[in-house]
């Protein structure tokens, strides 16, 4: 007989909130916000065309399984979340990815698969979606710049896509490529790092059940500037280690040598697990100030989800290795 053990961030089917009451809660929330944030817009000189992206929703996606993934966190709001983003390819601004990426094309989008597995070659988006069903996640997201958020993500398991692909014995981690096109993305034009953006992970941390390839968030398809049409997300993780708008993905014997690791090795390292006894050099990362709050709060070990992860750094010293 299998025994199933409860995972802390799992809930009962009951105490799942109904669907319809889920979407009104929404809109009354949607309805009440955007007039005070209107005003607040308009205080603050915002142009038309910034407001109109703050308030347009991407098109709804169909037959998402209920979530099972549940925080006590109050959710980030749709229009902090889309328009207060780090995606250099658009822009160093957090403003910036919102403005400029309106016109990105993402069809169609193939996606190479590389490296120690049995199954290479190129893939159209719809072939790697196609067997999953998508599920929503609500999970918190931490930036090294200490801010954070709390997101509904919809999307499915890393682990199952990868396996897919048959990945051999030398399959020691997994390296993410994003789109390199500076015709579509302006802030490639520039030299802010080493394009195209790349990142990595161990194998083990990319077949955790935490790990999520995400397609969309808040019921929707994955805006632009949220690194639409696939992005990563890894929870206990800081921001840019949940690399977006992924094209390649490559097994590796090997560490790969992500993007901000080449930009500044002193300050970025390869595992980036959230840690507030790690300061970055120039600021600290024991307190955080969520999207759309005022007041700071204390950083958590793994982002929170210590007892889920904590295990896969046995032994290691978190300070030395971050």
């Amino acid at each position: 007989m299998q025994i199933r053990i409860k995972r802390p961030w799992e809930c009962k089917e009951s105490e799942v909130t109904e669907p319809t009451l889920y979407c009104n809660r929404r809109q009354f929330i949607k309805t009440g916000s955007l007039a005070l944030l209107g005003s607040s817009l308009l205080a603050s000189g915002m142009s038309m065309a910034e407001q109109n992206i703050i308030t347009t929703k991407t098109a709804p996606l169909p037959g998402i399984k209920k979530t099972t993934y549940k925080l006590d966190d109050k959710l980030t709001t749709y229009s902090d979340a889309t328009t207060y983003n780090n995606f250099y390819e658009f822009g160093t601004d957090k403003k910036s990815p919102a403005l400029n990426a309106t016109a990105f094309k993402t069809a169609p989008w193939r996606v190479s698969i590389s490296g120690e597995c049995a199954k290479t070659g190129r893939y159209n988006l719809e072939d790697i979606l196609k067997p999953h069903s998508l599920e929503e996640r609500i999970y918190r997201f931490r930036c090294v710049e200490a801010w954070s958020m709390v997101v509904p993500w919809v999307g499915f398991s890393l682990a199952d896509l990868l396996k897919r692909f048959e990945p051999n014995s030398k399959a020691k981690y997994v390296e993410f490529i994003t789109l390199h096109d500076p015709e579509q993305m302006p802030g490639q034009r520039r030299k802010v790092l080493d394009w195209p953006y790349t990142e990595g992970l161990r194998i083990d941390e990319a077949m955790h059940p935490l790990s999520m390839l995400v397609v969309g968030m808040y019921g929707n398809e994955l805006p632009n500037q949220n690194g639409a049409p696939l992005r990563l997300i890894i929870p206990w993780k800081y921001g840019f280690k949940s690399i977006k708008s992924i094209v390649g993905i490559r097994f590796s014997e090997t560490m790969p040598t992500s993007s901000w690791m080449k930009a500044g090795p002193s300050e970025y390292g390869f595992y980036a697990n959230v840690n507030p006894e790690v300061d970055h050099p120039r600021w600290t990362q024991k307190r955080e100030r969520r999207l759309g709050g005022f007041f700071k709060q204390d950083t958590l070990k793994f982002n929170g989800y210590a007892e889920e992860v904590a295990s896969l750094y046995t032994g290691m010293n978190l300070k030395k290795f971050f």
